[in-house]
């Protein structure tokens, strides 16, 4: 073997590169076993330099036959989809000065930051090959942070700046050093072509897909992270957006991080979970307050890969939803999707003591749905509250012939699970044309009973006309005022719960809305909704700063920014001291 080994190396210097500096090993420490180590480490080098040659040889041999065997095509962007197309990297931040109103007295130092997906090579992609076709769906694409700053005066003024930055994943790394797209979209498609790139995908890069971290952001002690479903974290800097490292809790958590972890009550620490594709299919975790360990884990021991994209906590219990949005590869096989809305199957929440395990959860069945997101959970006696923006189907990856339904928009819902009787009640709390979605609530009730929340609110018919929601308004949910006006052929009057509007003028549409509480507050809606807007008419992107006692009022503060921001997903307002 030494033989062979030499021989299919004699084109290379006679010693490594890295022996052109003498080296000499310090006598002392040469004993009878260093010896043997001193004289494979030749062996070793050229073994090194084999596997390298070979692995060089596979990679351009697969990406030989994506290249000749697949073409990269544009996907369609309708005129109603322009502000769905990615933007370029400021490089650096630039100062904003174009404010209408002012920003408030009591309003927090901090940043105003929302994720969202930003596409390399100028859009999304679909493939075309011998096979079929294969289609990005519409939540991919590069993550982007987009990021608005407040920093106080010593007058009491503010100084405002902007900022934008990619998520530099391992997989943007890669795309971003080539002239053209690598990873060959596997998520929607003819089920074949799907198949056949996840496998090269993985053959070539050790991954199915891309890592996005396109979705949300979130702190914990202190650091801050870009989190999406299909990988975990990366932490980046705050104030420079660069991006720093994944966040595996010290390799003690190797599978994907959903995008809604919760705050413990009480303790500081963080719930987790993340779906795969494959067994097991949902894991719990809970991370200490310092965020340096991971305290506690639990295999759910689902029997499908339920997407949850949500999770609920209270003061004693985890909130999980077991939905039939179904991703499975087997169905591929079967010329199926890989991710479907399956009407037709269970669909239940499971209350999971603290620390639990799959042991210890009680599990409802409810009526079957899709629900990506939820407002609140808490205990209220013997039962579990849950509230949530719920849908009859399911907007990932959406329907073949666009969005055509009404059915795929959510609306405000309660469930409530009586832990001593097993008794399920289910209503909506909201009318029949009142669809809206991403929940925001003042996070200090996070787990605890609430009197608001505030949504984004669907605009159907711009939402039809783009093929993607679209929010053309902010709703304040009153849970514990009765609806005044009687919706025909829904629930009773007093089951439904008071609705205000902050509406946008036409063509207006926002996204990444978040709460921000007012320092010193006493009340729970106390504070501010702070929202990137999109005026389609003119092009002009803003800030809106919306006061949330004055709700359907004018909003306190319209900060133009320079430049278009596209829309995205989740935002939030993290203070934090300059």
């Amino acid at each position: 073997m030494e033989t062979h080994m030499a021989a299919s190396f004699a084109t290379l210097p006679p010693y490594c590169s890295i022996q052109k500096t003498p080296f000499t090993f310090p006598h002392h420490l040469i004993t009878s076993n260093t010896k043997l180590v001193l004289r494979a480490l030749p062996h070793i080098s050229l073994q090194n330099h084999a596997s390298q040659a070979i692995t060089d040889i596979k990679t351009k041999f697969l990406n030989a036959v994506v290249d000749s065997a697949f073409e990269f095509v544009d996907q369609l962007v309708l005129p109603s989809q322009t502000n769905f197309a990615p933007v370029e990297e400021l490089g650096e931040a630039m100062d904003i000065s174009d404010i209408e109103g002012h920003i408030p007295d009591n309003f927090p130092e901090g940043v105003y930051i929302r994720n969202g997906p930003n596409p390399l090579f100028g859009g999304l992609k679909s493939s075309k090959s011998l096979l079929g076709r294969t289609k990005s769906v519409w939540v991919e694409g590069e993550g982007m942070l987009h990021a608005l700053y407040f920093k106080r005066k010593n007058d009491g003024c503010y100084t405002i700046f902007y900022n934008n930055r990619y998520v530099q994943t391992v997989t943007y790394n890669l795309e971003k050093q080539s002239t053209n797209p690598l990873f060959l979209p596997a998520v929607k498609g003819d089920s074949l072509a799907v198949m056949c790139s996840m496998l090269l995908n993985w053959l070539r890069f050790g991954k199915l897909n891309k890592d996005y971290s396109n979705t949300n952001v979130i702190e914990h002690s202190n650091k801050f992270y870009s989190v999406s479903e299909n990988h975990i974290p990366q932490e980046f800097d705050i104030f420079t957006l660069n991006t720093l490292k994944y966040w595996d809790l010290n390799g003690a958590w190797n599978r994907p991080f959903a995008s809604h972890p919760k705050k413990v009550l009480g303790t500081g620490e963080l719930v987790i979970f993340g779906v795969d594709a494959t067994k097991p299919y949902l894991e719990i975790g809970i991370v200490s307050a310092e965020g340096n360990e991971l305290v506690h884990k639990a295999d759910i021991k689902l029997e499908r890969s339920s997407l949850c994209h949500d999770i609920g906590i209270t003061s004693r219990y985890i909130a999980i939803l077991d939905f039939p949005l179904i991703v499975d590869s087997n169905r591929l096989l079967r010329r199926g999707q890989l991710i479907k809305f399956d009407k037709e199957k269970y669909a239940r929440i499971g209350i999971m003591p603290l620390y639990g395990d799959a042991n210890s959860i009680k599990w409802f069945e409810v009526e079957p749905n899709c629900t990506f997101h939820l407002i609140n959970s808490f205990e209220d006696g013997h039962e579990v509250v849950l509230w949530g923006c719920r849908a009859l189907d399911s907007i990932i990856p959406g329907p073949e012939d666009g969005l055509k339904e009404s059915k795929l928009f959510s609306r405000c819902y309660e469930w409530r699970l009586n832990m001593k009787t097993g008794e399920v009640k289910e209503k909506y709390l909201t009318g029949p044309e009142q669809y809206m979605d991403f929940p925001m609530i003042n996070a200090s009730f996070t787990g605890i009973k609430n009197r608001y929340a505030y949504t984004q609110v669907v605009d159907p018919t711009a939402s039809f006309a783009a093929d993607i929601p679209k929010y053309g308004a902010l709703a304040k949910l009153y849970f514990e005022e009765p609806c005044s006006e009687f919706p025909v052929g829904e629930a009773r009057q007093d089951e439904l719960i008071r609705v205000e509007y902050h509406r946008f003028e036409k063509d207006v549409f926002c996204t990444g809305s978040a709460f921000v509480p007012k320092e010193g507050g006493v009340e729970e809606d106390d504070g501010w909704i702070i929202t990137f807007v999109y005026n389609e008419d003119i092009g002009i992107s803003q800030v809106h700063i919306v006061d949330t006692k004055k709700f359907s009022g004018e909003a306190v503060a319209k900060i133009t920014i320079p430049c278009r921001v596209p829309y995205g997903f989740h935002g939030a307002f993290m203070p934090i001291s300059f």
